[in-house]
């Protein structure tokens, strides 16, 4: 009986001395050039430019040495190219835009905005979320950690994508004369910006998706021709400027202010159904 439970002890210590040797061989054919494993490259089939739906349109409103914070909007495409804008609170808003290309590391983790004046900035891609890199590529952290981070806007395709074609305003359904424009809207999620006609003249301006089916349009910019009937075009300009939630119900859309009756709804174009 001694010695089976001999036998035994010996065979759980072989075991676990070639259990022992078997990790460290492993961790060392998966050294290269001195690297760690915590070093090695990612599986290129999980990284995040392949894993991830990365593009689309980031923001936050990062810390500023002299001024109230830069509030940044940055959109990614497909086609390797980005938008910028920086915003610097507290300097009478004072900021720019800028658009150029930008390239993915090795890893497929990291992207790097090229702007057309030479500087370069990059950004860890993480799931909905940027972050800010330093100037050597490195996570910032400490107490500031959180106020480097931007966020992807929120999506919904059912929403987003699709051409709505106004049929009611302030509470009266919209019939359109002959010859003049139907008015529309169009949210572009790739550009978070709404786009459309406001039954004389075309317009463009950002929005932001939140949770709850909140909405928030940017002022939107539109074209200055003058047309023979403005009484749609001036309703519509204005119920932009107030909307902040919307809803789809049986294929209509409804944009509301709190909870007032809806100040515009719109069917899908027969193009979109």
């Amino acid at each position: 009986m001694k010695k089976t439970r001999l036998h035994l002890v010996w065979a759980l210590s072989a075991l676990g001395a070639l259990a022992c040797n078997s990790t460290k061989d492993a961790k060392k054919d998966n050294m290269e050039d001195g690297k760690t494993m915590e070093e090695m490259p990612v599986d290129p089939a999980h990284s995040s430019k392949n894993a991830l739906d990365w593009n689309g349109t980031y923001q936050g409103t990062l810390p500023c040495a002299d001024c109230d914070g830069i509030q940044t909007s940055v959109t990614l495409f497909e086609s390797g190219k980005y938008n910028r804008t920086l915003t610097y609170l507290g300097k009478s808003d004072r900021g720019f835009t800028d658009n150029g290309d930008f390239t993915w590391n090795d890893a497929g983790s990291i992207v790097t905005l090229k702007a057309k004046d030479g500087q370069e900035q990059m950004y860890q891609v993480g799931e909905n979320t940027l972050f800010h890199l330093d100037n050597a590529g490195k996570r910032i952290d400490g107490s500031l950690e959180e106020k480097y981070i931007l966020k992807k806007n929120h999506m919904d395709p059912t929403l987003e994508n699709k051409e709505w074609e106004l049929v009611e305003l302030m509470g009266e359904k919209v019939s359109f004369k002959e010859g003049q424009k139907k008015a529309n809207i169009t949210f572009h999620s790739e550009l978070s910006r709404a786009t459309g006609n406001n039954s004389c003249n075309v317009f463009t301006g950002s929005y932001e998706l939140k949770p709850m089916g909140r909405i928030k349009l940017g002022g939107p910019a539109a074209t200055l021709m003058a047309c023979p009937d403005m009484e749609i075009a001036d309703k519509f300009n204005q119920i932009l400027t107030q909307v902040d939630n919307y809803a789809i119900n049986e294929g209509m859309l409804s944009l509301n202010k709190a909870r007032m009756a809806p100040l515009a709804r719109f069917k899908l174009t027969s193009k979109e159904e």
